[in-house]
């Protein structure tokens, strides 16, 4: 017997990963929004976050495209 995941279940798996990752994205826009809240913001903070934003954004598009290849037959 194997166990094999449907593709159901692999789509499920690929949107949690995708929320988590919106829910990252986020977070550093919040992070980027407070950094540039300050009376001076810190440049090298500034430019990680937003070349954190931009590899988040890489990933979701990523797996979203993963997540085309399994189609979820309606109910």
């Amino acid at each position: 017997m194997t166990n094999q995941l449907t593709n159901q279940e692999k789509a499920q798996v690929i949107n949690s990963h995708i929320r988590n990752l919106v829910f990252s994205k986020y977070n550093l826009e919040v992070d980027l929004i407070t950094e540039n809240a300050k009376s001076s913001p810190n440049a090298i903070a500034v430019s990680s976050i937003n070349a954190s934003i931009t590899d988040v954004s890489g990933q979701i598009s990523v797996l979203e495209t993963e997540l085309a290849k399994y189609p979820v037959e309606s109910e």
